[in-house]
């Protein structure tokens, strides 16, 4: 055998057969009603921290110590979402996408179904809020592998050209549970005030089961994505993805999580933050803002599926620059606006919000982070990399926020100037990050490997 023959080229991967859309419908069905139950939880808990939490489990402090317990405990949920992910991580990439949406669907539905039965600080003193604390982790840790596990799954399903517009139907989906939360308690605010803080405010977190119930006869019918079915085959799957991808995918990684900060700093700012400023400070009616809110959701669940299409169009980089370069902008506008106690103003500030910020930059995310990781490890580096930003971004932002106009007398000045300093810390990761548009998602490369921003 002649020995100087020229080697023939390794195969190039398979290009994976075009997806039954049965099983892409099912999909985004799975991915959005997750999202949906994820975003009803964390938005009755932000809304409930805003209204009543620091008079239910907080009794005895000063109204502004009671708002700042009340949003410390809303924290505590995000610091538990790293853990989670951490978790959730390890089987993700081991076990499939599948395994963990169920398992994460079951903690978050049970966690807040728990919230809803405990004993308030008149009935059990400190004991109360030391359960709220625990109820909160949990939820937390259930949600510290959802969003990123259903847009892993929907955009490794999807066929090119479209996993931007299907894997934004996961920020629809958390519209869509914004939308309930906010309903719900606008529902329960129709009681008279000694009826919801008995009882009322019980049944808002009880009506979790119902979405719960559903989530998971949808989830328990969902095919395993076809890259992890290809890795499965090839026995391809990490031993140990979140050591791989520390090891290996650190720069995309860290892109993730810049990413990711400013945009859940904001987001959480205009959905829990704005809504407790606008009744403590600017003294609007408390029974307009989960009305708005609904409002404001609505709105980004349509956002996120034009911003996701538009990605699938121009490509996310250029997308989300456009974005994240409104995000710097908006603050100052919309504090402006919302002294002025205006309905109307209100109304454009809370929708600007949600559209840019909530679902907008996040539904065009949805695909453009799992785009950046190698199939070996891409459910581990998205879920690290949002949830460790969320701790930071989204989790102290209400707490940053009040702390801040606490301290300079009721000013909204140091307020947006913190969220412009999140917008743009956003938008230098997206400046050095690449374009990942149509990437082969069975290259076990990540996205940074081959394109140099």
């Amino acid at each position: 055998m002649d020995s100087t023959a020229p080697t023939a080229p390794a195969a190039a991967p398979a290009e994976q057969p075009a997806p039954d859309p049965r099983t892409v419908r099912r999909a985004a069905l799975a991915g959005l009603v997750g999202t949906a139950l994820e975003q009803y939880d964390f938005v009755i808990y932000g809304t409930a921290s805003a209204l009543i939490f620091s008079e239910l489990f907080f009794a005895g402090s000063s109204p502004a110590v009671g708002v700042l317990a009340s949003f410390g405990t809303y924290a505590v949920g995000f610091a538990a979402r790293p853990l989670g992910g951490l978790f959730f991580s390890r089987y993700g990439d081991r076990l499939g996408r599948k395994w963990v949406l169920v398992a994460t669907l079951l903690l978050m539905g049970g966690s807040t179904l728990a919230i809803g039965l405990l004993p308030t600080y008149a009935q059990a003193g400190a004991f109360a809020p030391a359960l709220l604390v625990l109820c909160r982790m949990a939820q937390g840790f259930g949600a510290g592998a959802e969003q990123s596990g259903g847009s892993t799954l929907l955009t490794e399903t999807a066929r090119k050209g479209h996993r931007g517009v299907l894997a934004s139907m996961v920020m629809t989906g958390a519209a869509i549970g914004t939308a309930l939360g906010a309903a719900a308690w606008a529902l329960v605010q129709l009681l008279p005030d000694d009826d919801l803080m008995t009882w009322g405010w019980r049944l808002v977190f009880a009506s979790s089961l119902l979405v719960t119930i559903g989530a998971l006869i949808i989830r328990r019918k969902l095919n395993e994505s076809p890259v992890f079915e290809e890795l499965k085959a090839q026995q391809a799957k990490p031993a140990s993805p979140v050591r791989e991808v520390l090891r290996g995918g650190r720069r995309p990684l860290l892109l993730v999580m810049f990413m990711s900060l400013g945009v859940s700093a904001q987001s959480y700012t205009y959905q829990v933050f704005m809504a407790s400023y606008l009744i403590t400070t600017v003294g609007v009616d408390s029974g307009l803002v989960p009305q708005v809110l609904v409002i404001g959701a609505l709105c980004g669940g349509v956002a996120a599926l034009c911003t996701g299409r538009l990605s699938d169009r121009f490509g996310r980089r250029p997308v989300s620059t456009a974005i994240m370069s409104a995000l710097i902008v908006l603050p100052a506008p919309s504090f402006i606006a919302l002294n002025t106690g205006s309905t109307t103003a209100v109304v454009v500030v809370i929708v600007l919000g949600f559209v840019f910020a909530a679902h907008g930059a996040v539904g065009v995310q949805m695909s453009y982070f799992p785009e950046m990781f190698g199939a070996r490890y891409r459910y581990a580096g998205v879920t690290l990399g949002r949830e460790f930003s969320s701790v930071l971004g989204g989790g102290v932002a209400p707490l940053i926020c009040a702390g801040l106009v606490t301290a300079f007398s009721g000013s909204w000045i140091p307020v947006a100037a913190y969220m412009m300093l999140m917008g743009l810390i956003s938008l230098i990761a997206v400046r050095l990050s690449p374009e990942t548009l149509d990437r082969d998602l069975n290259d076990p490369a990540d996205a940074t490997a081959h394109v140099h921003a």
